[in-house]
């Protein structure tokens, strides 16, 4: 691997004229208001595990539409709070896997709560248990075109919905302290991430490493690779809808939707990613609405920081917390 994109000191300053739909918040204003949360709609149900540190609860809540989605709420195991919680968000393709896939922020004393994503989960890991009830037009193998004719159609509006909504869906847990929730994710899930805090203001705090669906117009081309990949073959056959497809995508493009998440933020990115572009990651980080920092691999791929940033996470939000006068650690 080689370095590819934009040198550190250019990342640091890097703050692209992307344009903005001129409805953009209107936009997601409108489409919250059509798909409410409903929290008389979820289902949360003990699974028996051979686990003794942590208690694991198979939870059900509506997303976009009211369709089901799955997700594992994980906890210490008899705490009966209110703990902090942290939601996160799963990498492209991958699903919510096993109940005893996911232990780290249980283990470190939060309520862990890891969203499926809805019609994914066969291309890693354990596996996914969300289906996608909703069709679309012509499109790429892969999730990136889907419905990419119009924002009203394209697939990601669902799974942003359904992002804000795992949110809710945690503050209405009875072990959760519902004013210290936050949100994390990689690649993919950093891009949900970074979506959950733009439009849900119960987000305390946002942890978006590697994060994908950022600053589309620089990031498809850029890096040959998928999942922007999916977005430069479809153009390559739907010639002339470049103009429309790059529209639809401002909807949802993180570098924008950071402006509107007022929450601390802390970043990560790894300067030879072929995934996520680090210019990409800067564009959102600096953008942020409230304040951000960032944390730079300068000799990884899309593998980041691994448990190196999980670790530096941990305090990260233990310090955020403990500023609000409401310490993270259950005891």
């Amino acid at each position: 691997m080689q370095r590819y994109d934009l040198d550190p000191d250019e990342l640091e300053t890097y703050a692209p004229d992307i344009p903005e739909p001129v409805d953009l918040d209107g936009f997601w204003s409108r489409t919250l208001a059509e798909h409410p949360f409903d929290p008389a709609a979820m289902r949360c149900v003990p699974v028996d595990t051979p686990l003794t540190t942590v208690d694991v609860h198979d939870l059900t809540f509506p997303g976009f539409a009211g369709d089901p989605i799955h997700a594992w709420v994980t906890r210490p195991a008899g705490a009966s709070g209110p703990l902090p919680a942290v939601v996160e968000y799963i990498g492209y393709g991958g699903g919510r896997g096993l109940p005893g896939d996911h232990l780290q922020w249980a283990s470190a004393g939060f309520v862990h709560l890891l969203m499926d994503t809805r019609g994914q989960g066969a291309s890693w890991g354990d596996g996914g248990a969300t289906a996608d009830p909703h069709g679309t037009g012509t499109s790429t193998p892969g999730f990136m075109t889907r419905g990419i004719e119009s924002p009203e159609t394209y697939y990601y509006r669902r799974v942003y919905v359904d992002a804000h909504h795992a949110v809710e869906a945690a503050a209405a847990l009875p072990w959760v302290d519902p004013t210290r929730i936050a949100v994390q994710g990689i690649s993919q899930g950093g891009g949900l991430t970074i979506a959950a805090a733009a439009l849900n203001h119960r987000v305390v705090a946002a942890m978006p490493d590697v994060p994908f669906l950022c600053h589309f117009r620089r990031a498809v081309g850029l890096t040959g690779g998928d999942p922007y990949g999916e977005i430069a073959r479809y153009l390559s056959v739907m010639r002339g809808r470049e103009s429309a497809v790059f529209s639809t995508l401002s909807y949802f493009d993180g570098a924008l939707l950071a402006a509107r998440a007022t929450a601390p933020a802390l970043f990560s990115t790894a300067l030879m990613d072929a995934t996520c572009p680090p210019s990409t990651v800067f564009a959102a980080k600096n953008r942020w609405g409230g304040e951000a920092e960032i944390v730079v691999h300068p000799f990884n791929d899309h593998e980041g920081g691994q448990g190196h940033q999980w670790l530096r996470q941990v305090q990260w939000l233990r310090e955020r917390l403990e500023d609000t006068g409401t310490p993270a650690d259950p005891a």
